[in-house]
C-alpha cells in the first residue's frame, strides 16, 4: 500500500510539473503599437513585440518574423495593442498598375448594410437622378463598371455619409467619378466567387 501510495504522488508530481510546464510556456508574437491606415508601408515603428500563451488556433506573426513584415503594406486597417495576423499585410499595392483610386462618398440608402472590406469586388452602378429623363431604353440593364475596395471608412456622425475608396480601372475611374459628381452612383456587392 505504501509503494502504491509513494507510486501515485509521483505521478501526480509529474502531471503538475508537465501542466505548469504547458501553461508557462510563452511565443514572442509581433504587436501593433499605433494606427496604421491601409495600403500603409509597415516600419519598425509601427510595431512591437509581446511575449504571450499562444492558442494554437489563434493565428499570429511570431518575432522571429518581424523583419519579413516591415516593409509590407497593411491589408487591413490596424489598432495599436493588436496581434498581428499574416492575413493583414500585403506585399502587393492595394492600388495596381492600370488602376486608378475613387474616392466615393455615399449616403446611407447608396450603400450596402453589409460591412464593406478591403479587396471586396463591387459594382458601380449609374442610375439617374430625380427628374433626368431616362437615357436607357426601357427594360435595358443600367450601366455598370467594376471596382474593389481599398478602403471604407466609418459613417459620419449626423449624415451618416461613408466614403469608400474604390480602385477601378483607368478606364473607368473618370467616368465612376463624373456618376459621384452627379449624385447617380450606387454601389452594389459582387457575389464572392466573382459571378
Amino acid at each position: 500500500m505504501i509503494a502504491l501510495s509513494l507510486g501515485l504522488i509521483a505521478a501526480g508530481g509529474a502531471g503538475v510539473a508537465v501542466l505548469l510546464l504547458q501553461v508557462g510556456h510563452r511565443t514572442e508574437v509581433v504587436t501593433v503599437v499605433r494606427d496604421v491606415q491601409v495600403g500603409q508601408v509597415l516600419t519598425g515603428q509601427d510595431l512591437g513585440k509581446a511575449s504571450i500563451s499562444l492558442d494554437p488556433a489563434v493565428h499570429a506573426v511570431t518575432a522571429d518574423d518581424l523583419d519579413q513584415v516591415v516593409g509590407k503594406r497593411a491589408a487591413v486597417e490596424l489598432r495599436p495593442g493588436s496581434l498581428l495576423a499574416p492575413s493583414q499585410v500585403t506585399k502587393d499595392s492595394l492600388v495596381k498598375a492600370g488602376e486608378q483610386l475613387v474616392p466615393i462618398g455615399l449616403k446611407p440608402e447608396q450603400i450596402p448594410a453589409t460591412a464593406l472590406v478591403p479587396g471586396q469586388k463591387v459594382e458601380l452602378v449609374h442610375v439617374p437622378a430625380q427628374g433626368e429623363p431616362e437615357t436607357d431604353k426601357p427594360g435595358s440593364t443600367p450601366k455598370t463598371l467594376p471596382g474593389r475596395v481599398v478602403k471604407a471608412s466609418s459613417a459620419a456622425p449626423g449624415t451618416g455619409v461613408v466614403v469608400v475608396d474604390v480602385a477601378t480601372s483607368a478606364a473607368a475611374g473618370p467616368t465612376a467619378a463624373a456618376w459621384v459628381s452627379a449624385g447617380t452612383l450606387r454601389l452594389v456587392l459582387s457575389a464572392p466567387d466573382g459571378r
